[in-house]
């Protein structure tokens, strides 16, 4: 993935800012979109030389004050410059071990939310467990394929009715794929799940073009529940230490309001906990 990776993401990134942008003067017409190589190495105070072997995945060793300066000329938000350090330098990424269990206390903390969904997710967005009251939330059952969000998210028709704003989520769920993959170039399922979205959903192969980059830690979260009814959540996104593949999800709602009602009943219906 590496080196066509950096240069695809160089290149998007080039692509979106102008030489006025950067307070340079242009003259004629250009052929490319956006910043030239030789402009962007410019900016960055590197050869041109060495920016295009940087691009083109051809430097073994690019140092931090090179991709700093990088990010700098291309104004790249802190995910997206953490996203080329991870492309820059693939080598420093192991394979990915096969999924394991998810170790005893963090499942007694999710016990010990009977009242707030939560759940574990792993690096290919698959919810690895979760407490009584998140399967009840996201209708889990045995199956693989009710576990499997990212494939659910793009390949199930009920997803656009259980995420109303499907596609304003779907633009941060392919984002965070996205950072994702850098972060685990070596990972064949995470490689494997892309390819079959990029195939099988045109929704995600679009939105996987403009080559977004996001971590998806906090936000607001609308979901129609079959049961429940709307929903409007806040969600949080915790890194389990330890296991920086696996991450910690929480649901809530502001108390007294009309989703904690319905949570509530979701609860009780469904023995999850006390409200």
């Amino acid at each position: 993935m590496g080196r066509s990776a950096i240069g695809e993401f160089l290149r998007s990134c080039r692509a979106r800012i102008s030489p006025e942008d950067v307070g340079l003067v242009t003259h004629g017409r250009r052929r490319v979109p956006g910043l030239r190589r030789e402009e962007v190495a410019l900016l960055s105070g590197v050869s041109t030389d060495y920016y295009v072997r940087v691009e083109q995945g051809r430097s073994q060793y690019v140092s931090e004050s090179v991709l700093d300066a990088v990010g700098r000329a291309l104004r790249l938000s802190a995910d997206e410059r953490a996203h080329l350090y991870d492309l820059a330098r693939p080598s420093r990424k192991a394979g990915v071990a096969q999924r394991h269990p998810v170790r005893a206390g963090i499942r007694l903390l999710l016990e010990s939310m009977p009242n707030t969904p939560a759940i574990v997710v792993d690096h290919r967005m698959f919810i690895v467990t979760a407490n009584a009251l998140g399967k009840a939330l996201f209708e889990l059952t045995d199956e693989p394929a009710s576990r499997d969000r990212a494939r659910y998210f793009f390949l199930d028709p009920h997803a656009r009715t259980f995420f109303p704003d499907w596609h304003a989520d779907a633009d941060i769920v392919v984002a965070h794929l996205r950072l994702l993959a850098g972060r685990y170039p070596n990972d064949p399922g995470l490689t494997s799940l892309i390819g079959e979205l990029c195939i099988k959903s045109a929704e995600f192969r679009a939105a996987w073009a403009d080559y977004g980059v996001r971590e998806k830690l906090h936000g607001a979260k609308r979901i129609h529940h079959p049961l429940a009814g709307d929903l409007e959540l806040w969600y949080e996104r915790l890194v389990i230490s330890g296991e920086p593949e696996y991450s910690l999800i929480t649901y809530t709602a502001a108390s007294s309001s009309v989703t904690a009602e319905r949570l509530g009943r979701l609860a009780s219906s469904s023995g999850a906990g006390r409200i």
